[in-house]
């Protein structure tokens, strides 16, 4: 779902959902300059290595932790934590813990 509003309010747990199959992507609002969304991931589930050439990316973890593959490094992230992925940059995530990891995401500019 693509929200395009001036102003609202969002409470991300109403929007948090799970599944077995694959991880969750959630669209929660999007402009003509950012998208945000909601990714979910059980134990073991992953979001592929990949990357987008002209678009800026942030993860910031809501609860839970994993691995974030940002370029040659990986970066173990828990709740509170922000992780980067500049334009062109190969980025991706894996949930390596034992518990669901809830992760708001960012990118700018939004897929068209």
């Amino acid at each position: 779902m693509h929200v395009r509003e001036k102003n609202m309010r969002i409470h991300i747990a109403d929007r948090v959902n799970f599944q077995t199959e694959k991880y969750v992507k959630t669209t929660l609002c999007a402009g003509n300059f950012l998208m945000v969304g909601l990714n979910c991931f059980e134990p073991g589930q992953e979001q592929h290595v990949h990357d987008h050439p002209d678009q800026e990316k942030f993860y910031y973890v809501v609860s839970g932790g994993g691995d974030f593959q940002v370029g040659s490094e990986t970066i173990r992230a828990g709740a509170g934590d922000l992780v980067w992925a500049a334009a062109g940059v190969p980025h991706g995530v894996r949930n390596t813990g034992e518990e669901r990891l809830v992760v708001l995401m960012g990118i700018a500019p939004p897929p068209r």
